[in-house]
């Protein structure tokens, strides 16, 4: 192993879970928005898990496992991993399938540091391309445009085994001492702050515990990013879905916005969005948010017929102005607008 611990990020906010069993494809083909089924070994996928109301409880990237291709892994947001795989293994019943919290680590890499070199990676990835080596996992991130390549790196997927090394018995496996506690926004690291800004810049949604059970897919533009796909058969949630894209009634979306905040209290998920020109109610509310010294980063569910009009607001009316800024990927004909005031 060449890469250097140094440059790598702890991804402290993600864990991993392995879903194992010769039935562990097949049960998430039929509880995920994406088609499990059509991964192949070298690309991982965008999923969300909804619902029987077509709303996230979970927003999840999932790749093959390099040792046995029936097996797989998942990475999600720390804070809601026990609850997701505790309903998840409600599920399974008679499959051959077992849902595990394990604890591999997660790292994040940036291409344009020493920290990738001899690893074989290609050096301008598409998003979600995998290689196995080194006995870890890395998965290209995505990213913003003309962005340096960024990598998830799964220490140690290689040798990973569940406790059952056959016959395995439907369920869930948590380990005594995971790390899978929510991280403190205080007590985040400067070096995480800046990689959750750039999953910001590059349209990422996560789902966190503050925000599970508010937006369908479509809200997260999971469906304009490869998270949901339209073909593979049903899944909790489908119907609905499925009825605001064929009816083409998605009336909000998510865009990226950047503000001014200087003050010691951190910004949550879940918090308002309000319009100074509309100062009566909020208009939308935090999805993701990371703090750069002063500049937040903010992935925000708004009305699509406000993005050209408002003038959105962080927490109140008379609250940090926020500036749209661009994304990798349209949403409604979206470019940079500064608030005014």
């Amino acid at each position: 192993m060449t890469s250097k611990q140094d440059n790598a990020i702890p991804l402290t906010d993600l864990a991993v879970v392995a879903i194992t069993g010769a039935d562990a494809v097949s049960f998430l083909q039929g509880q995920l928005t994406n088609d499990v089924a059509a991964l192949n070994a070298n690309t991982a996928i965008l999923a969300g898990y909804c619902t029987p109301k077509g709303r996230l409880l979970a927003t999840l990237v999932l790749w093959r496992s390099s040792t046995n291709p029936e097996n797989l892994f998942a990475l999600i947001k720390a804070d809601i991993a026990p609850t997701v795989v505790k309903r998840l293994s409600m599920y399974v019943l008679r499959a051959k399938a077992r849902l595990t919290i394990t604890p591999l680590q997660v790292y994040g890499l940036n291409a344009s540091t020493q920290s990738v070199e001899g690893e074989g990676l290609p050096e301008s990835p598409e998003p979600y391309t995998v290689v196995h080596a080194s006995n870890n996992s890395w998965i290209a991130a995505p990213r913003a445009n003309d962005a340096p390549a960024r990598w998830w790196r799964v220490n140690g997927t290689g040798q990973w085994q569940p406790e059952e090394a056959s016959g395995l018995a439907p369920g869930l496996s948590v380990p005594a001492d995971p790390a899978i506690e929510a991280t403190d926004p205080s007590a985040i690291s400067p070096r995480l702050s800046e990689w959750q800004a750039a999953d910001i810049a590059a349209g990422l949604p996560w789902t966190v515990q503050s925000t599970q059970d508010l937006f369908i897919p479509q809200t997260l533009n999971m469906d304009l990013i490869g998270g949901v796909s339209f073909t593979k058969g049903c899944y909790p949630g489908q119907e609905v879905v499925a009825r605001s894209h064929y009816r083409g009634t998605v009336k909000r979306r998510m865009a990226y916005g950047t503000a001014q905040h200087a003050s010691t209290d951190p910004v949550a998920p879940a918090t308002d969005i309000f319009d100074a020109n509309k100062p009566g109610s909020p208009v939308g509310r935090v999805i993701n948010v990371a703090q750069t010294d002063e500049q937040l980063h903010l992935l925000m569910e708004v009305q699509l017929a406000d993005l050209q009009t408002a003038d959105f607001r962080l927490e109140s009316a008379d609250g940090p102005a926020i500036t749209l800024q661009s994304l990798p990927y349209e949403i409604a004909n979206q470019g940079p607008r500064s608030a005014s005031g």
